[in-house]
């Protein structure tokens, strides 16, 4: 990456040769953090654009008939996302001291991670768009139709879906290992990422199994939400790149629990904004998590709050696919009267308040410094 990145940090950020979609376009910079943050998404996704292109090109020559499988990689990749768990690690780096252009590579990794999680998880989730588009799996399944090729289209679209985002966890492995053998970090860098991929698995099969598990507590989802996106989401980003910068141990250890407050604060708010956020930012139908059977934090503190009457009410919708909007609405009153949102509101309040006491203590670089407390004042002033 050059060095202008972080002496710049209002320069425009390079356009990609695919479309944003209108629902994940980040809002005009607001400030130092967005200012930061923009740049970088702008030079990861010039980067991105250029390995992938370079990669594209390796297997289609050797395989021209997989370019209708590599080719459809670039648009969730390249899409306009926040882009946050790479811009976590390469801030965690900076503001550890690290100055290395190599950091860019292992923050590719991370992205390439999360477009592999995302593809698999629209498939689980039966999700019909991405970011604006249809999800791989449908796109996939429309081609198979407009072909009219034999077999179930559905079938077909997510067989193939399954090995695109194959594709980009084989891109992250590589693009990661080879930073790691750059930046000489050792087996404890590369312990975490491997340790950052097997939790996140283990996380969404807990997800997937939950709402037909009974008898868990709070406590029981905390550690989902934890393994599922708080650690892969946040904590492990940070850690990585504070051991890449060769922080100290102590220093690594205080920014990991900075990254697990603000990674569980921002799924309990991502839990929020799926119950009652606009549509169009959330990018699926709000109420949709009550009819994949998602039982959240929010859902357990509901039904631990409300009336009988209630309570069954919101049992009946969880996993219930026809779902008609009066009935989300009126699960959605449910959540606020029994006082749920307020607790999970306050849970989220405690979370960043720990985020801000660590961070007053920490010694960082000014660039990771802002970073940080930005990000961390985004998230309280995040709304749905």
């Amino acid at each position: 990456m050059s060095s202008d990145l972080h002496l710049k940090a209002g320069a425009p950020a390079s356009e990609s040769t695919t479309r944003p979609a209108a629902a994940e376009a980040t809002p005009p910079a607001r400030g130092p953090f967005w200012e930061l943050l923009e740049s970088f998404r702008g030079e990861l996704g010039s980067r991105l654009e250029e390995w992938l292109r370079a990669r594209r090109a390796e297997i289609t020559a050797e395989a021209p008939e997989a370019a209708e499988l590599v080719g459809k990689l670039d648009p969730y990749v390249l899409g306009r996302g926040k882009r946050l768990r790479p811009a976590l690690l390469y801030y965690a780096y900076r503001g550890c001291g690290g100055d290395a252009e190599w950091i860019l590579r292992p923050s590719m990794a991370v992205e390439l991670l999360h477009t592999y999680l995302l593809i698999h998880d629209d498939i689980m989730d039966r999700a019909e768009t991405r970011r604006g588009q249809p999800s791989a799996h449908v796109a996939f399944a429309e081609d198979h139709r407009r072909r009219r090729w034999g077999g179930s289209p559905d079938r077909h679209g997510q067989s193939v879906a399954i090995l695109l985002g194959d594709l980009a966890y084989s891109y992250a492995v590589e693009l990661f290992h080879a930073a790691a053998d750059v930046g000489g970090s050792g087996a404890e860098v590369r312990r975490c990422f491997a340790t950052m991929c097997r939790e996140v698995i283990v996380g969404q099969y807990l997800e997937l199994t939950a709402g037909y598990r009974g008898g868990l507590t709070e406590e029981d989802l905390l550690r989902v939400l934890r393994m599922k996106s708080g650690r892969y989401s946040m904590q492990r980003p940070v850690e990585l790149g504070a051991l890449m910068a060769r922080a100290p141990e102590e220093t690594v250890a205080d920014l990991s629990r900075v990254g697990s407050s603000i990674g569980e604060a921002f799924q309990l708010q991502d839990d929020l904004l799926g119950m009652f956020g606009d549509s169009r930012e959330v990018g699926k139908p709000v109420g949709s998590d009550l009819a994949e059977n998602k039982y959240t934090v929010l859902i357990h503190a509901t039904l631990e709050r409300a009336g009988a009457a209630d309570a069954a009410l919101v049992r009946a919708a969880l996993g219930n696919p026809a779902l008609s909007r009066s009935e989300v609405e009126r699960v959605q009153a449910i959540i606020r009267d029994s006082g749920a949102e307020r607790r999970v509101l306050g849970m989220i309040e405690e979370r960043l308040s720990a985020a801000a006491r660590r961070l007053a203590g920490l010694e960082l670089a000014p660039e990771g410094r802002l970073f940080f407390e930005g990000l961390a004042d985004y998230l309280r002033k995040r709304r749905w």
